[in-house]
């Protein structure tokens, strides 16, 4: 098992990687989880919603390490709508406790831009450089649809990431 995770972490990450399993249909059933996002700074680039365990280790971790590992991840990807409320949907393999994070990729570069990029977690925890703990992200998903809230958060200042002061 160590000599496929040590090969998982050389492996480049794949945008494509936990996609087909986190796209929702049309008229979802469930087990999904659908975010209203709220707090973007404009209306450019990508949405990345990914979903992990509920855990500090696995949380944010390798996507490669974690499907080598058949651990759940899942990711949805799409552009931003020009216009209206957005949402973004990912299904979950069953009912339980998971980890999101939610990625506004204002540049479309596929990866997180400190000074670029917003990031907005469930529960809204407090943000500095570091990452949250699983806990404070956590989200407990029914058979159904559950819907939650996301606030996205840009850097301000040095040190801290916050909501927009509109």
């Amino acid at each position: 098992m160590i000599i496929s995770l040590l090969l998982a972490a050389q492996l480049p990450s794949s945008p494509s990687l936990g996609v087909a399993e986190g796209r929702c249909r049309a008229n979802e059933p469930g087990p999904a989880i659908l975010v209203e996002v709220a707090g973007l700074k404009d209306r450019q680039g990508l949405l990345k919603l990914e979903a992990y365990p509920s855990n500090d280790r696995d949380f944010l971790a390798d996507d490669n390490v974690l499907v080598m590992a058949r651990k759940v991840f899942r990711r949805v990807t799409g552009p931003v709508p020009a216009r209206g409320g957005v949402q973004i949907c990912i299904r979950i393999p069953a009912p339980g406790a998971y980890s999101l994070s939610l990625l506004h990729d204002r540049d479309s570069n596929r990866k997180f831009g400190l000074s670029v990029d917003g990031v907005g977690f469930p529960n809204n925890p407090r943000l500095g450089l570091s990452r949250p703990r699983a806990a404070a992200t956590r989200v407990v998903a029914g058979p159904g649809i559950t819907r939650i809230r996301i606030v996205m958060n840009y850097r301000r200042g040095t040190f801290f990431f916050g909501p927009l002061k509109r």
